[in-house]
């Protein structure tokens, strides 16, 4: 469904905006080492109204590639893997990685309501520690001679799974120029 708020709103008054309408699952990410690619992931996580994002370590991020959305997601910076599973809650933590996957992301098993997908390194993937904390380690198939997708690529393929997965019929979706000729937005009040 398009969204659409004032122009003279500030990021604080969007983000509680948005708030009641984010969905139960959370975006992680470790050891990256690419700030394009974490700032990607952010625009990526705002395009499914994630929850929040977490940014575990040092993971640098650069603003310019979440295209501005950064101002209106929840985002937390925890020290490290640790802090992490501290923070889960009881929350399953389903990493991402191709070669240790223990199911693919297109396998007919639900995904657990409030599910943090874990992404790490195109190059060198998660930590040994990280993939062995994983309630699940999710592939996604692939069929060239490359070793990964672009993580951002990744998030996007796996949220859009996701969300797939729990569309329902009868909502719109709209883009920048809102919904289709006859179907309604909606427009959020702040």
């Amino acid at each position: 469904m398009a969204l659409s708020v004032p122009l003279d709103a500030s990021p604080d008054e969007v983000r509680e905006a948005l708030r009641p309408l984010r969905n139960p699952v959370t975006v992680a990410v470790m050891s990256l080492g690419n700030a394009f690619a974490a700032g990607a992931i952010v625009r990526v996580a705002h395009s499914f109204l994630v929850d929040e994002v977490l940014f575990v370590g040092t993971e640098p991020h650069y603003p310019k590639a979440s295209m501005g959305m950064e101002k209106y997601e929840r985002i937390r910076r925890l020290t490290d893997l640790s802090d992490l599973v501290a923070g889960l809650s009881g929350r399953p933590l389903f990493a991402v990685e191709r070669e240790h996957a223990t199911r693919s992301l297109y396998d007919a098993a639900p995904f657990p309501e409030g599910v943090v997908f874990l992404f790490g390194s195109e190059r060198f993937g998660l930590p040994p520690a990280a993939l062995e904390r994983a309630d699940a380690v999710v592939g996604i198939p692939m069929y060239g001679v490359n070793q990964s997708f672009p993580v951002a690529v990744a998030a996007g393929m796996v949220l859009g799974e996701w969300a797939r997965r729990r569309y329902r019929p009868g909502v719109v979706l709209g883009g920048r120029d809102g919904p289709p000729p006859g179907r309604q937005g909606r427009v959020v009040g702040i």
